[in-house]
């Protein structure tokens, strides 16, 4: 199943005609959530050694891409996200030599890894923020953006931070406020100095040189802040709204998030890149198509993530709009996402249980066949609904230091692999989340199952890679009636049925039926189509009859 990979370290820049490596080209990508992926330490946390055996399965299910969160050293404030060293692992996650196992491991697959950098903030521990908030007149001072309080007194400006409350603490040493757009542990970055685009230039061909196969960019929209720091406008009033999430959408970020001097960042390290045969994958979390092609202009980001399917309903107008917004926005540069270690997961956004299920795989069919590059988050090949963790053993910030919000632990759960203790994730008496799920949801109960969610997935993924135009073929969207949602790519057609009820379609022409997300069943030259509730199918032009 593998396509357009040389091994390593015969690396050869082989750029498609739009302007990408040629192995990104159809490739299907596969996040893993280090913490929750494999504990091979019995401590209870996944790590690299954990993740080494189940690079496997991902070989084994079709997909080409690996994209691990940080590993990095850190006081785990943020779980990995709060990084003290850009240039280790942490203990907890194991060493260099294990990563290197990994990277190896992966390219003897076929598989390409792809590594989290987290260049808005470092954690608060780093030596670079130590040195810049112990010596205000030191060269790491502007490391980082330190104000002086308003003249009134208080923050310099309004802007909130994501996880709760002001983006500004007061440092009462020096009487200066540093920025902080996540926790106070999470100190941002100054990306208008040159120092640090260095530091970070050094700090990418570090991990090139290991192998790595590209990077994707935690919060890729937000590294430059408006230079005169502006305070935000709102958008709604803050008045009776206590969860930090929906605190954060009442303000206009026409100031702290994507400035557009943050793309001269992506397109010098694209130059670094270029020269590794390596990938620029963006955090880009703006809900907007027009801003999404404005983080993507060609010569910076190859990739960037598309977000607005994790917040649309279940509806055919408002799929067809996200989907399709997108591809006219961005003809080849989305990553199609439908669920994160951020985001409920779409089981259970789409209605729980089966009806989720058959939902969300739906969706993946869709977004199989649009230009660009699909991920499946660790676990969406298996279905999971979000996991049961008790109120007791959150462990979240969002949601231990904001008492109205939910936080992200329901979807961050260990990953079911078979029986046995912890469902095959770890073996320690207990595990940093519950487990979160139930034994028939794991995968080696799944994989006995030809009909399961895991092999429908897998099935997907085959016959995705069978499509060999999907690279170069323009998105055609069809007037289908009712609640259909389908277009064409070149001699194929994807097409969801969104309704409650069975839904028939004509497409013209003769069509072979070559995927059911609800059955394997596939039909030859018929003319008419009928899809059952949730279900989506990929039809193949018939091959003309002998005359």
């Amino acid at each position: 199943m593998r396509r357009n990979w040389s091994p390593l370290p015969d690396r050869e820049n082989s750029l498609s005609d739009a302007g990408v490596p040629a192995w990104l080209s159809n490739s299907v990508g596969y996040e893993v959530y280090i913490r929750s992926f494999g504990d091979g330490n019995a401590d209870g946390i996944g790590d690299m050694v954990g993740l080494l055996p189940h690079l496997d399965h991902l070989a084994w299910l079709g997909v080409d891409v690996v994209w691990i969160t940080p590993f990095y050293p850190s006081p785990m404030a943020d779980y990995g996200y709060d990084v003290a060293d850009y240039e280790g692992v942490a203990p907890e996650f194991g060493t260099l030599d294990d990563f290197d196992r990994v990277v190896a491991r992966a390219h003897d697959l076929g598989l390409r890894v792809v590594v989290d950098i987290v260049p808005n903030h470092t954690s608060d521990v780093h030596a670079w923020f130590e040195a810049s908030r112990s010596d205000p007149e030191g060269d790491h001072r502007d490391y980082y953006i330190w104000r002086d309080p308003a003249p009134g007194g208080g923050p310099p400006n309004n802007w909130m931070s994501h996880f709760g409350g002001p983006a500004w603490t007061l440092d009462e040493a020096s009487g200066q406020y540093y920025l902080h757009l996540f926790l106070p542990e999470q100190p941002d970055l100054n990306w208008r100095n040159p120092a640090v685009r260095s530091e970070f230039e050094k700090i990418l061909r570090f991990w090139l040189d290991r192998g790595v196969d590209g990077f994707r960019i935690d919060v890729a929209h937000a590294l430059i802040k408006d230079e005169q720091l502006r305070d935000n406008p709102m958008l709604m009033p803050l008045d009776g709204v206590t969860d930090a999430s929906y605190r954060f959408i009442c303000m206009d970020h026409r100031y702290d998030l994507t400035q557009p001097e943050t793309l001269d960042i992506y397109r010098s390290w694209r130059h670094i890149v270029e020269q590794y045969d390596a990938v620029l994958i963006g955090e880009t979390y703006v809900l907007d198509p027009a801003d999404l092609a404005k983080m993507l202009p060609g010569d910076g980001l190859h990739i960037g993530f598309w977000f607005t399917p994790m917040h649309m309903e279940w509806e055919a107008g408002a799929i067809r709009r996200t989907l399709s917004a997108a591809t006219e926005a961005v003809p080849a540069g989305v990553g199609w996402v439908q669920s994160s270690h951020d985001e409920s997961r779409p089981v259970a956004r789409y209605g729980g249980g089966d009806l989720g299920r058959r939902r969300s795989l739906g969706l993946s069919v869709l977004m199989m066949g649009l230009p660009g590059v699909p991920f499946i988050y660790q676990g969406e090949e298996l279905g999971l609904d979000d996991g049961v963790v008790p109120a007791d053993q959150l462990t979240d910030p969002l949601a231990v230091r904001n008492e109205d919000s939910v936080g992200r632990d329901a979807c961050r759960t260990p990953m079911p692999w078979g029986p046995g203790p912890n469902l095959g994730f770890s073996t320690a008496a207990r595990t940093w989340l519950p487990i979160g799920h139930g034994v028939e949801w794991s995968v080696a109960s799944e994989m006995a199952d030809p009909r399961s969610h895991l092999n429908r997935v897998r099935e997907l993924l085959r016959v995705r890679c069978a499509i060999t135009d999907l690279a170069t073929m323009p998105t055609r969207w069809h007037d289908c009636p009712g609640d259909l949602v389908g277009f064409s790519r070149g001699d194929h057609i994807f097409v969801l049925n969104v309704g409650d009820t069975v839904a028939s379609w004509q497409p013209g022409g003769r069509w072979d039926c070559v995927y059911r997300s609800v059955g394997f069943e596939t039909d030859s030259s018929m003319s008419e189509i009928s899809l059952v509730p949730a279900e989506a199918v990929i039809l193949a032009r018939s091959a003309p009859g002998p005359t």
